[in-house]
């Protein structure tokens, strides 16, 4: 945990408290002017000097407040920029997602797989066809016309890192969709009691709360591996095991709502869509269990519990 935690976590709560609700336009600027796209980068290089739980820690934040921007892969870019020497261009920087981009016509730039390390592309170098993912945010399919402003080496994997950012998100989310239910349940009254006092919605609840504490840990292991140096396991587990919980929490947050769950003007869509559409994002359930599945295949029954203890041994490095 990096020292400046809670300074972090303080700021970026009342900011994003103030942006929630605010769209790309409202939103982009107040967050360039606090200086989040340097998380990750180090102190020597200009930067923050955070690590990847603080990054958890400020994107956890901003999913429970639904915020309107690509600030997470943001953050991402800058710190692989920053460890390839490369300048990173003034404005949010996105990562592409096989074809496609979320916010990609508002970014200035996005980092892109390529033959042997990953690709900067300057946003006039693209073209996109205009499309939203669930919640309504842009999620553009993206072509290139242009040449990339930079090639470099790395062996950073775009999509884990992608990975991180929504799992990171989708704690926030699930735990403010969680929020809206308890406080509901504990005031909506039926049959004379609160609906909270049904043993079926104590129960629905009950898992929901699980499968999110759950994701919570899993992604907090995710970032411990990544200052560890390799995040390659605890990341296929991640987001694996945020999809599943989306697929059974969702619809309790749901259900316990009754009709004014599935409204327009009631809150909770704001985060169930956005986790619908991160769901599939950054390699979906197939995706990911095929990875994981391979990897403990592979590593056998004894290996594989080796793994794991070694893995939640390691010592964190800021290298």
């Amino acid at each position: 945990m990096s020292e400046n935690r809670t300074l972090l976590t303080d700021m970026a709560e009342g900011l994003f408290a103030e942006l929630t609700g605010a769209d790309f336009a409202v939103s982009w600027p107040r967050l360039a002017e606090a200086g989040f796209a340097t998380l990750l980068v180090a102190e020597e290089q200009g930067g923050f000097g955070g690590d990847w739980g603080d990054l958890f820690a400020v994107l956890r934040l901003a999913g429970q407040q639904a915020l309107s921007a690509p600030l997470g892969e943001t953050i991402v870019a800058h710190k692989l920029l920053a460890d390839a020497g490369v300048a990173a261009p003034e404005g949010p920087i996105v990562l592409l997602d096989r074809d496609y981009a979320s916010f990609g016509r508002h970014s200035a730039a996005m980092l892109a797989a390529g033959e042997g390390g990953l690709r900067l592309y300057r946003n006039s170098a693209c073209s996109f066809v205009e499309g939203a993912s669930p919640d309504g945010n842009p999620r553009d399919k993206v072509n290139f016309t242009g040449e990339p402003t930079a090639t470099f080496a790395s062996n950073a994997d775009l999509r884990a890192k992608g990975a991180f950012v929504r799992v990171a998100m989708a704690t926030g989310a699930l735990e403010a969709g969680f929020a809206l239910a308890i406080e509901h349940v504990n005031t909506r009254v039926q049959f004379g009691k609160p609906l909270g006092k049904f043993q079926a919605v104590q129960q629905a609840l009950a898992e929901a709360s699980s499968e999110i504490a759950a994701v919570g840990a899993v992604g907090q292991a995710a970032a411990a591996a990544f200052d560890a140096g390799d995040a390659g396991f605890e990341i296929a587990a991640a987001k694996w095991r945020m999809n599943c919980a989306i697929e059974v929490a969702v619809p309790i947050l749901h259900r316990v709502h009754g009709a004014i769950g599935f409204t327009m003007e009631y809150p909770l869509n704001r985060h169930t869509r956005s986790l619908m559409g991160w769901r599939s994002e950054f390699g979906n359930d197939a995706y990911w269990a095929r990875t994981l599945g391979e990897r403990a295949a592979k590593l056998g029954g004894a290996g594989l519990w080796r793994e794991i203890t070694a893995r939640g041994d390691r010592k964190t490095s800021m290298g």
